[in-house]
């Protein structure tokens, strides 16, 4: 098998999992040819994203003239082919409900795809979430391009099924991958069941080599740590409410770094000010992966307060630090966290989350061990990378 990874954006600060994919495959034996859509249009804050760019090769990034042309010569020179991609990308439109240009992209990017795929010899394509970069892998595929497979993460990809045409996606597909039960429950409530045996669950992973064989010894500094895009759906605006009920409370010694940027800043920062919590709650910004793992392994547990998620690999990463989580119970987040390692309350219960974190603020250094020790044994058991790419490789090599 010579295996191609595609993308929409790619590298992003929250595509530091694929990275590691595409890192543990290679380590196993197996190169990947990197392909996106388009550059990321935010900046790179981590070196290795920076590096991972470079090593990307770009379909639409200052290339639209080389796409029209590849449309023309396509349909000229391999008429009945470019009619089998037209007729999927005309399906693609129609259940999106709209969108000409956009699906006119597709079908150039697929054509430009293939050419390169024939050029370098590659048998499979491999794309992470089921939008856009399936939708051109399976193009690709449709104009006699190589076999492709997808993985779905959610949320957002496990609503509206039909404008994403994920079965048809899925009936052309050698593989659909599922990164949780929940993910596949969904996926198979879905996809008709002559599908189901196309959806297996491989997780995503960390690289444990990147992290202390043993947890270290657990921080009681009452510091919080919340890592992700400040946006509606990771709810970090709960966040102020939550802190300023706990210190009400008795629990003077909470505090809450905040990593990440995003459209609910501002909503945030004013929430921050009408609690009166800006002595105690710090907006850092983008931060690059080691001053992550840093604050985490200073901070006593992550606080994730989300309101839509799939399975955060940042649960992961604390986890892989022997910090315990306290996160909200929604979507495949029970299946990894549970009490003997965080603490779980409804999302948008305000009166919960402050309680949680008064919780771990009582959490004496002999809990907070206890549960940093299980916490690190399931990340070694279930999201070790370099136990899983052996399993993926075999998954996207069968037939070949």
């Amino acid at each position: 098998m010579k295996l191609a990874y595609l993308l929409n954006s790619y590298p992003m600060t929250s595509t530091t999992f694929i990275r590691r994919e595409i890192a543990a495959i290679e380590r196993a034996g197996v190169p990947v040819k990197r392909f996106a859509v388009r550059h990321w249009a935010e900046r790179l804050i981590d070196p290795q994203d920076r590096t991972e760019q470079a090593r990307t090769e770009y379909l639409m990034t200052a290339r639209a003239g080389r796409l029209a042309a590849g449309l023309a010569a396509q349909a000229l020179r391999h008429p009945r082919r470019f009619g089998a991609g037209l007729t999927a990308a005309t399906a693609l439109y129609r259940a999106a409900g709209g969108g000409v240009i956009r699906h006119v992209a597709y079908l150039a990017q697929a054509i430009r795809l293939k050419q390169r795929c024939d050029a370098l010899g590659i048998t499979h394509v491999h794309a992470h979430f089921s939008t856009n970069a399936a939708a051109v892998a399976m193009l690709c595929r449709q104009l006699g391009g190589p076999h492709y497979s997808f993985t779905v993460h959610g949320p957002d990809e496990l609503e509206g099924f039909g404008a994403n045409s994920l079965t048809e996606k899925a009936l052309h597909a050698r593989a659909v991958i599922a990164i949780s039960g929940y993910c596949r429950d969904r996926l198979c409530a879905h996809l008709p069941e002559s599908l189901w045996d196309r959806v297996r669950i491989i997780p995503c992973g960390l690289d444990l080599h990147a992290y202390p064989p043993e947890p270290p010894a657990p921080s009681m500094s009452g510091r919080l740590l919340s890592v992700g895009r400040l946006c509606p759906q990771k709810a970090q605006v709960e966040i102020p409410a939550a802190v300023a009920a706990a210190v009400a409370a008795g629990h003077s010694e909470v505090s809450v770094e905040l990593i990440g940027d995003g459209e609910s800043r501002g909503a945030i920062e004013r929430e921050i000010r009408r609690t009166g919590t800006d002595r105690r709650i710090k907006l850092l910004g983008w931060r690059d992966n080691a001053d992550v793992r840093r604050r985490m392994g200073e901070a006593c547990a992550l606080l994730l307060p989300s309101h839509a998620e799939g399975l955060p690999i940042v649960i992961m990463e604390a986890f892989a630090l022997g910090r315990p989580v306290i996160a909200t119970r929604i979507a495949a987040i029970p299946e990894l966290v549970d009490e003997p390692c965080g603490w779980l309350v409804e999302p948008g219960d305000a009166a919960g989350l402050a309680a949680a974190i008064g919780a771990a603020m009582d959490a004496t250094e002999a809990d907070l061990t206890r549960m940093g020790a299980e916490a690190r044994r399931r990340i070694a058991a279930r999201h070790d990378l370099d136990r899983i790419a052996p399993e993926l490789i075999a998954l996207l090599a069968a037939g070949d």
